[in-house]
């Protein structure tokens, strides 16, 4: 199921070395959630799933990176020599994640160790999860596959008759996580490299970047703001320490920021002049995305920043017609790019899972993603979230 240790998101890798570099105390832990359990339709126990991912996890923990991955990712120019040779040496440990029947009859996943060896964990557990799935559902790979191929071309056909040949739209696959099946997406991905190659900017999967010949996209995960929240003195300097962590580790290359861990408007505010210069753009994952890119652009413009200096990149449940639509309405005054997870990936005529995994503590102190969106929000507990809640409230208010 997962044959490579660069079969994950790209981001992993990017955040993996900073916390490398710049944080190997961190002592982290991961909760997975499945959001919407209540609609799934397996046709073998929960107890039988729980066995077979298990499996799975522990055939994971068997793979190391090859001498080939090793120098494909030494040629990424801003990976540093000493973190290859952390990977050199990586393996993930099997003691470090525990699988279990929760309470409501449901999967339970928790992840705990250090944060640079257990973040590797979350992609190709949740696309374990997701294609265990798949194949113990009632729908047979041959109907869902016919499906899916159906729909992927409906999808092009749609990009061809709205757009013009000249108009520079892209899109981006976002889908590791929760594909339908790993050979689904390759497919996917070859097949629209080798039919609409107009379209395809690249892919998150870092595995596929390297066998396809594709670019590999990504950057940072609201991991990366949420361990601030317990690594600095401050909490209401959190966002600010993280975004300057990633300008430490990086220097100016991958700065595409992520937007919405305390709220769009919370990170406006921290988001300054400063910061707006140094990174290339930012990234949607919440709340309403018209309403997301108007208030950047309008940020922008209060700075003396031209947009169109700028990038919007919008991920949050996209499709191709609400992309299209967003393209459409913002391409003269920002750049924009597309994100396409779930619907590239996993839209074969049955309900895909919707499941995250997400940073609950980090060393021993809770941490919270605070999202625009109702349920896309993680918090354990309460008492640290309304805490926060008041400290993001003020300083909102403040910026006002």
């Amino acid at each position: 199921m997962i044959k490579s240790s660069l079969d994950t998101d790209f981001y992993i890798l990017t955040m993996q070395q900073a916390l490398f570099h710049q944080y190997t105390h961190a002592d982290v832990m991961f909760q997975f959630k499945w959001r919407n359990w209540d609609k799934m339709d397996l046709r073998i126990s929960i107890d039988d799933f729980i066995g077979r991912l298990k499996d799975r996890i522990n055939a994971l923990c068997e793979l190391r990176y090859t001498k080939d991955e090793l120098a494909f990712v030494s040629d990424i120019p801003f990976v540093a020599s000493d973190f290859v040779e952390y990977l050199r040496l990586f393996q993930l440990n099997r003691d470090y994640i525990h699988i279990y029947k929760t309470k409501e009859n449901g999967l339970g996943i928790d992840i705990h160790g250090p944060a640079v060896n257990t973040i590797p964990f979350e992609v190709p557990t949740l696309a374990t999860v997701s294609q265990l799935y798949t194949e113990n559902s009632r729908q047979s790979k041959f109907n869902w596959l016919l499906e899916g191929r159906k729909r992927l071309h409906e999808k092009m056909a749609y990009l061809d008759a709205n757009l013009h040949r000249d108009m520079k739209f892209g899109f981006a696959d976002f889908g590791t996580r929760r594909r339908a099946d790993l050979d689904w997406q390759r497919e996917a991905l070859e097949t629209v490299r080798d039919k609409w190659p107009q379209y395809l900017i690249g892919t998150s999967n870092i595995y596929f970047a390297k066998k396809l010949g594709l670019k590999y996209i990504g950057t940072m995960a609201h991991f990366w703001f949420q361990i601030h929240q317990q690594l600095t003195h401050r909490l209401v300097d959190s966002q600010k320490a993280a975004l300057q962590a990633w300008a430490n580790e990086y220097r100016g290359e991958l700065g595409i920021a992520l937007s919405d861990t305390l709220g769009f408007d919370a990170f406006l505010c921290d988001f300054d002049r400063y910061f707006a210069l140094l990174f290339d753009g930012c990234r949607h994952d919440s709340g309403d995305p018209i309403r997301w890119c108007e208030k950047l652009i309008d940020h922008y413009r209060k700075l003396r920043i031209d947009p169109k200096t700028k990038t919007a990149v919008f991920s949050d449940g996209l499709t191709f017609q609400i992309a299209v639509d967003l393209f459409l309405r913002f391409q003269n005054h920002i750049n924009t790019s597309y994100g396409i997870g779930t619907y590239f990936t996993n839209d074969c005529g049955f309900i895909a899972p919707q499941i995250v995994i997400k940073n609950v503590f980090t060393n021993g102190k809770p941490t919270a993603k605070i999202s625009d969106s109702p349920g896309k929000g993680m918090c354990l507990d309460e008492g640290f979230l309304g805490y926060l809640m008041r400290i993001v409230e003020e300083k909102v208010n403040e910026c006002r």
